[in-house]
């Protein structure tokens, strides 16, 4: 009976603690099970809307979410500001546009995005108002704002797609 009574204090206090005995388990597990694990499982993205997370980046701090929008630019926008510090040197920054304005390119910077260099790289071809999906984690709230890791980006929809060129037109203009 007293050993009923332990275990349902202890059950109580690891449910307030957060499921502090979990963890526990979880970490005394040998390295090659944990290991296993985390490489069969895949991160779930919650889609939101970046106006959302603008408005509350409290309610999605080390949280995944996935946002759709339109890029506006590269950027240097929060780079190697120490409270949430992203180095220059390994990251870039990104806009994207005011989903709430229609009629012009307005960017939406209270959103720090972050995205290393080498992802970067892989979308140099992005133009304003190219539309794009995004996933990641909002790793701090410093200055009220949204900060953000993004793990991938995808082009959903090219604004100005590259255009063929005719091998007829272009040997008629060299000539």
């Amino acid at each position: 009976m007293k050993s009923n009574k332990l275990f349902a204090l202890i059950l109580i206090i690891s449910l307030f603690a957060g499921g502090s005995v979990a963890k526990v388990y979880s970490q005394s597990a040998p390295s090659g099970i944990s290991g296993a694990v985390a490489a069969n499982s895949q991160v779930q993205y919650t889609n939101v809307g970046a106006l959302d997370v603008v408005a509350n980046p409290f309610r999605y701090l080390h949280r995944n979410i996935k946002i759709r929008g339109k890029f506006d630019k590269f950027s240097t926008l929060g780079l190697d500001y120490p409270p949430a510090l992203r180095p220059s040197d390994k990251y870039i920054s990104f806009l994207i546009q005011r989903p709430d304005v229609i009629n012009h390119n307005i960017p939406l910077s209270e959103m720090k995005i972050f995205l290393k260099k080498e992802i970067a790289e892989k979308h140099i071809d992005l133009d304003a108002g190219d539309e794009i999906e995004f996933c990641g984690r909002v790793f701090s709230t410093a200055l009220g704002d949204t900060w953000m890791d993004v793990d991938s980006i995808k082009v959903i929809l090219k604004k100005n797609p590259p255009k063929e060129t005719n091998k007829e037109t272009t040997e008629e203009i060299s000539k």
